[in-house]
């Protein structure tokens, strides 16, 4: 998901950060451009860079033709022209000839080094960048030539004035508008920031990594989009503010569009110096080309891409597109605050940040450095969990987006009201549930103890690795020292050596748990990305430290930080006396990695046990046995309420004493407390044969339509990321196949509830503008029709 590559030409997703712009001269079409852009831009890149290993006396030739005469008296000549111009095209099999100073100009008889006599003293770099200016001078005087808008001309002349100007000057191209970026605030960039928040902050941190994945996806589009021309969108929009939109286009073109060619001028991102009143100028049009785009190349997306363009984007896009033209929409507001602390979203959360799965849990630590140059990052010390409850009595506003988009989603059949669980919650968060000392229970979670000293700064983790590239960091340095010594004492069989080998070397990290300001502890491994595992290599406590549950927490956290990496597999070689440790943390000897992963990067340890371990990307580890245990609080207190309303007792049935011989069940007080309902009206068939052959009649048609295919098989994880954290009960066409072979439909109310749940599913997960969700609605009304002419419910 964190790549991002260009949406043209079929590619898997939408809005690369390194595809080209449409060159000037090209006209705003509106639309995303072209690869023949990237192919100008290129070309340009490449005369630039071949015309400044030139000689020196062919780049004083060249700048001669732009620089105004020297000579002495008052010749206002501002450009030498040479007596024998190349022809145009130039001749590629004629050789260039020795550039002669003596040559005199055309227009003013004056020799060349005249007008070039300034540039005597200039430093190569001072005459390589004025050489990069002639270059965008020329080009901008194409582009003048060539384009046909009027508006668009008019910029593309005064840009080459200016450039031409500065040549003449030796000065630095300086724009000269009455304002400077950025033109509104909040910028586009940090209004789909705030968006983020607002909508989404609530979510896992999983599913919130999609949706900064769309935002990065919708931003790089934004940068990269032709606007229409000023002519083009007077035609197209009536009753608009011209004026506003053509400063703004004018804008765009001097400060974003321009400048990607000809780097002599200052250049700035759209979604940092506009904000919406350009969102709101482009954002419908973009929106309906980039989803009619996604559904014409939806089958030469890669499937991981799929799911995220065709059913998460336009659900993203929708919800946008409520805020940008909505008149009080708070993500606008320059004084939008969000997050439990109260602090501004950094403005480049979505756009710089790097790809963060978990960023609940982990935070830079103050000694911490690049990771790739083997720095460290630490866990926050009272990390927040996405799961953790708000304080006893503080009630969520109706505005917030929790309550709102759990509004929405449709209930499924047994799900627990919210109100419920809150009222429920409210009776269990005493922060006396979780005891402040080390006197903790016999029922407590291995790594309560460890925990809560982290929460105290008692301990501290690091992941950390030496480097070769950095300029060494003493701190650094000494824990793995520490480190070494702590794997040789503990694992005395490992020869010193080898640890000390491997502690250092720069392939390697190590989560380091550090403990008054030494290293107590560690896990030493290696990450293999392109294979999808990492091993484990050294594992250790030092021995006065242990049976604190320090083991347990120091594998959670390398847990955690793997997720946050998304590598989601662990693999090691555990001896006699780790096995049993290992198993405690979720490894076993079912391998999950396929051999031909493995085989060949890791070293076999004679003696030892290869041992797995699968990470669930949505469980928290750090913070799962307090989860746990607050889920079982929960079941446990809804249990007691649900017993209370069942062993209510009420007084008998005295209708039957007058003479009643018959009363309706419904009628019983309490028999709808036991969660008994009255059977629904239809034909039953009482033929178990009669009843599989009907409803194998139906099955075959509804498999046989022509929008069954999304429902054919079970989801894939990897095709649509998070669906089995939305949908609890997945259903699909295959599985109704079997279930129907297996004779499990007795009744045609199992059938039926099966054949619902497909199309519930599908609405529950995809926005009603999804290809999805359409088929779904269809297949719906063949499968009623179906069940109708059976005769199995009412017409």
């Amino acid at each position: 998901m964190a790549d991002s590559a260009a949406f043209q030409q079929g590619s898997p997703a939408i809005g690369a950060a390194g595809s080209a712009p449409a060159a000037p001269g090209a006209g705003g079409t509106g639309s995303a451009e072209g690869p023949s852009a990237a192919g100008g831009s290129a070309r340009i890149a490449l005369k630039k860079a071949q015309l400044r290993s030139s000689p020196r006396p062919k780049k004083l030739e060249k700048l001669g033709v732009y620089s105004s005469c020297k000579a002495e008296g008052a010749c206002k000549c501002n450009g030498w022209k040479s007596q024998n111009p190349p022809p145009t095209p130039p001749r590629t099999d004629q050789q260039s000839s020795a550039v002669n100073l003596q040559e005199p100009c055309r227009s003013c008889s004056h020799t060349l080094g005249d007008h070039v006599a300034h540039l005597e003293n200039v430093s190569e770099e001072e005459m390589n960048r004025l050489l990069g200016i002639v270059m965008d001078v020329e080009y901008l005087y194409t582009c003048v030539h060539k384009e046909e808008d009027a508006d668009t001309k008019q910029v593309y002349f005064s840009l080459f004035k200016l450039l031409r100007k500065s040549i003449l000057l030796m000065g630095k191209p300086m724009l000269e508008a009455q304002e400077s970026p950025p033109f509104e605030r909040p910028s586009i960039e940090q209004g789909v920031n705030n968006f983020v928040q607002y909508k989404f902050s609530h979510l896992p941190s999983k599913e919130r990594q999609t949706i900064v994945e769309l935002a990065k996806m919708f931003l790089n589009q934004i940068n990269y989009w032709q606007l229409e021309t000023p002519s083009q969108r007077r035609q197209r929009v009536l009753n608009e503010d011209a004026a506003g939109y053509k400063a703004n286009y004018t804008r765009w073109l001097c400060y974003c569009n321009v400048p990607q060619f000809c780097d002599s001028l200052p250049r700035y991102e759209t979604t940092q110096i506009f904000g919406r009143t350009l969102l709101r100028s482009v954002f419908t049009v973009m929106r309906k080309q980039l989803l009619e785009q996604a559904r014409q190349e939806k089958d030469k997306l890669p499937p991981e891409k799929r799911t995220l363009i065709l059913t998460h984007f336009p659900k993203f896009l929708s919800m946008l597109e409520e805020e940008v033209y909505s008149h009080n929409s708070p993500i606008w507001s320059l004084d939008f605050l969000a997050g439990a602390s109260g602090g501004q979203i950094p403005v480049h959360t979505v756009i710089s940040a790097p790809p963060v799965i978990r960023p609940l849990y982990y935070s830079t630590s103050p000694v911490s450095v690049d990771l790739s140059t083997g720095g460290s990052v630490s866990p926050a010390r009272k990390p927040v969990s996405a799961l953790e409850p708000s304080p006893v009595g503080e009630k969520r506003k109706a505005s917030e987006p929790l309550i709102h988009e759990e509004n929405k989603r449709p209930r499924v059949t047994g799900d627990i009201p919210v109100e419920l669980i809150n009222e429920v919650m409210a009776t269990i968060t005493d922060p006396a549930a979780i005891p402040e000392t080390a006197l903790l229970s016999a029922h407590s979670a291995r790594d309560e103890a460890a925990r809560l000293e982290e929460r105290r700064g008692v301990i501290e983790f690091h992941v950390i690795g030496n480097s070769l590239n950095q300029k060494p960091n003493k701190r650094i340095l000494m824990w793995l020292v520490g480190l070494q010594n702590v794997f040789s004492h503990q694992l005395p069989r490992m020869p010193k050596e080898y640890i000390t080998r491997l502690v250092f070397d720069p392939k390697h990290k190590t989560l380091s748990l550090i403990k008054d300001g030494r290293v107590i502890g560690g896990i030493c491994f290696r990450m293999f990305p392109s294979q999808g595992f990492t091993e484990i290599v050294f594992c250790a406590v030092t021995s006065n430290e242990q049976v604190k549950g320090y083991g347990t927490h120091l594998m959670n956290h390398l847990k955690e930080y793997h997720i946050k990496h998304e590598i989601l597999n662990f693999l090691t070689y555990a001896d006699e006396y780790a096995i049993g440790y290992f198993k405690k943390q979720g490894f076993s000897k079912d391998i999950k990695v396929p051999k031909a992963k493995y085989v060949g990067y890791i070293k076999d340890y004679e003696g030892a046990t290869l041992m797995g371990c699968e990470l669930n990307p949505s469980i928290p580890y750090t913070e799962f046995s307090i989860i746990i245990k607050k889920q079982k609080e929960i079941i446990k207190k809804l249990i007691e309420r649900k017993q209370a309303q069942i062993r209510k007792v009420y007084p008998g049935l005295s209708c039957f004493k007058e003479g009643v011989r018959q009363i309706p069940i419904e009628s019983i007080p309490g028999i709808r407390d036991t969660g008994w309902k009255p059977i629904g009206k239809g034909k039953e068939l009482k033929d178990p044969d009669q009843l599989y052959s009907t409803l194998k009649t139906i099955l075959q048609h509804v498999k046989s339509h022509q929008n069954a295919w999304p429902f054919m098989e079970p989801v894939k994880k990897t095709e649509a990321p998070g669906y089995y954290q939305v949908i609890r009960f997945p259903m699909d066409l295959k599985t109704m196949s079997e279930r129907l072979k297996s004779r499990y439909y007795t009744t045609r109310k199992l059938f039926m509830a099966d054949m619902q749940r497909i199309f519930t599913n599908c609405r529950e997960y995809n926005p009603p503008e999804s290809e999805y969700y359409k088929c779904a609605n269809l297949l719906e009304k063949c499968f009623y029709t179906k069940i109708k002419e059976a005769g199995l419910i009412e017409k």
